[in-house]
């Protein structure tokens, strides 16, 4: 598979490890920051959020910042602490996402909803959106806080984007690609773009960064998308189906619903209603998704984006910080094969 986005001949599956080497250091010194702004004389707040801080994630998006500064030669400290603000609106909205979704399972293990309520888990990640803001204020660049700011805002109109499609099957490709480029490529795409900002770079290397992780971004969404269907908790971290029951129409049902039968669409109408959910239900849902080509397509046009953001990357000089983003694409591809 991964031929077919990059390069020949890879005798191992892409990993996220060139990439977690190249930024080690770094990393360290943005978990001191996390593990220090995440602290409050409100007991419930570190608990809370370190229950999901602290539960596994790859850490992916601070991780490109770091990675990005290190492309681009940055030899600063500002990306320590933005690269810790870009973590918590990625926390923050997951907190809101998982009250909003009524989700049981994030990474493998208990939701903080479920555990500590509804109520809780939206303070929460209030109180890390106002900790992400913080430590933006203290950088100090007006050019990093309208960036991280305004990907902040547009993840929400995403969020309410979704939501207002939700149930509906009559949903299109169009709203769909809008929905996931706001609430998951946009925080991709400023987490990348901040670092030619920090690094005193120009317009076209802001551009090209923004790119890179929009397209990312989508890639990544998209492969979620299928595999939501493909794959189990244990692989997801989270339910199997979460999507399938909550009726959420996402790529693989949109093509699957226009290229199904009179009884296929019948079923999908009844299915995104919320009136066809059983496990037999996703089992059918599956089986149209396959026979149609939907998870198949889906993932090619996963390929498509993912080699888009590699080619934004044509610009910068070849380099381990430049292997370790382009392998960050195919890992990214690679984990619905």
């Amino acid at each position: 598979m991964t031929a077919t986005i990059h390069r020949l001949g890879r005798d191992q599956a892409p990993s996220l490890e060139p990439m977690m080497a190249l930024v080690a250091e770094d990393m360290n010194s943005v978990n001191a920051v996390i593990l220090d702004r995440m602290q409050s004389r409100i007991p419930l707040i570190p608990e809370l959020a370190g229950h999901l801080i602290a539960g596994g994630g790859k850490r992916m998006r601070p991780m490109l910042t770091l990675a990005s500064a290190r492309l681009l030669d940055y030899s600063g400290t500002r990306h320590h602490k933005l690269s810790a603000a870009v973590e918590f609106i990625h926390t923050a909205t997951l907190l809101h996402d998982d009250v909003v979704d009524g989700s049981g399972l994030r990474r493998g293990r208990k939701t903080a909803n479920i555990i500590w309520g509804n109520s809780a888990s939206v303070l929460v990640g209030d109180f890390l959106f106002s900790r992400s803001f913080e430590l933006m204020v203290e950088d100090g660049s007006l050019k990093v806080l309208k960036i991280l700011s305004n990907a902040s805002a547009v993840i929400a109109e995403g969020e309410v984007n979704q939501l207002t499609a939700q149930r509906r099957i009559d949903t299109d490709e169009e709203q769909y690609l809008e929905i996931i480029g706001a609430k998951t490529a946009a925080l991709f795409a400023a987490a990348c773009r901040i670092a030619a900002v920090v690094a005193e770079r120009d317009e076209k290397q802001e551009q090209a960064l923004d790119a890179y992780g929009r397209n990312l971004g989508i890639a990544f969404q998209l492969v979620d998308d299928a595999l939501d269907y493909e794959s189990d908790g244990a692989t997801m971290g989270k339910d199997a189906g979460d999507d399938f029951r909550d009726g959420k129409v996402t790529l693989p049902v949109i093509l699957a619903y226009a290229r199904g039968s009179a009884d296929d669409r019948a079923f999908w109408k009844a299915a995104i209603s919320g009136h066809r959910i059983s496990d037999e239900d996703l089992t059918h849902a599956t089986g149209l998704l396959r026979s149609t080509g939907a998870i198949a397509d889906t993932l090619a046009r996963a390929r498509h984006y993912g080699q888009r953001a590699i080619d934004a990357l044509g610009m910068f000089g070849n380099g381990k910080a430049k292997a370790a983003l382009i392998e960050a694409v195919e890992f990214a591809i690679a984990r619905a094969y």
